[in-house]
């Protein structure tokens, strides 16, 4: 009789197993996600194994460099765990695959202009739509939300934050700044260099930037590739300040130990801009993640 009982038990489970097939392909961790549409992408998100102790969570977005991936953030298990214990949850966007150098690789176009093969998706509007489906998975605010990357990262960090309009908690970039062209208005060319550079249209942002003094795969003053230009660090710093209604001169600067750092904090919105040099070339310096976040939570406040 048991014999005759094996076959429908087993049927039966395999039953139940197909009639819920997202059980084992269901996105998170190692297993990547997927937003559709025309502007659509993959993305990894990576939550505390043990979120007991750190709720609320937030959100914390990291965009990899260039002919990386979000699967290759997961492998800097050391970034991750330092999040996770400091109650992130950590999401790693893919960007756009383009031909490169006669190979396939990815990247950020991270600049307002088109017509370059990494240019097709709207990156702006992908990344949104990953946070809106993040929150709401995982019941998270998105005003919580710290946007960073390295490199070609970096600068993606600072695109989204300058022409995002949702609110964001803050902007960490290393080793990656605004890319040419900034943000213009024609109407503004006559008034001089500085009038002729208005505010981000994402408003004002609790900014830390990173920068390698000796760094020459995106040096300080940028350089050309082709038919971009990955754009001065002090002229995005420039936008920013003006975007928060910061003066031109520093409000504090330091220069003790790994980092020297600069601090415009009085500004009209009440948001301040900081930059943070290290003597070091490109790449992620040791403590940039506690740096980076240290400082914003000394002056964070939520965007209107």
């Amino acid at each position: 009789m048991a014999r005759k009982l094996l076959p429908l038990i087993l049927l039966t489970a395999l039953t139940l197993c197909s009639a819920r097939p997202g059980l084992s392909q269901t996105c998170g961790g190692q297993n990547v996600c997927t937003i559709k549409g025309a502007h659509g992408g993959t993305y990894y998100v990576v939550k505390p194994t043990d979120d007991s102790t750190v709720k609320p969570m937030k959100i914390f977005v990291f965009f990899h460099g260039h002919n990386g991936s979000g699967k290759s953030v997961l492998r800097n298990r050391r970034m991750i765990a330092n999040l996770h214990r400091q109650g992130y949850l950590v999401v790693a966007p893919d960007g756009p695959q383009f031909r490169f150098n006669n190979r396939t690789t990815r990247g950020w176009a991270a600049r307002k202009e088109a017509g370059e093969p990494r240019g097709r998706r709207d990156d702006i509007m992908f990344v949104e739509n990953v946070l809106t489906t993040v929150a709401q998975r995982y019941q998270l605010e998105i005003a919580d939300t710290v946007i960073s990357g390295f490199s070609s990262g970096g600068s993606m960090a600072w695109y989204f934050s300058c022409y995002s309009k949702l609110p964001l908690g803050g902007i960490i970039a290393v080793a990656g700044g605004l890319r040419r062209p900034l943000p213009s208005n024609p109407s503004d060319s006559d008034k001089g260099s500085d009038a002729a550079v208005p505010p981000c249209p994402g408003g004002p942002r609790n900014v830390v930037h990173i920068h390698g003094f000796s760094d020459r795969q995106v040096p300080l003053e940028g350089r050309r590739i082709r038919s971009w230009h990955q754009g001065d660090v002090f002229e995005g710093l420039s936008v920013q300040r003006k975007t928060n209604g910061c003066r031109s001169r520093p409000d504090a600067v330091e220069s003790k130990g790994t980092y020297w750092c600069r601090t415009w904090r009085r500004c009209s919105s009440g948001i301040p801009v900081q930059f943070c040099l290290h003597p070091g070339g490109h790449g992620m310096p040791k403590n940039w993640l506690s740096t980076g976040l240290t400082r914003l939570s000394l002056t964070a406040r939520k965007q209107p």
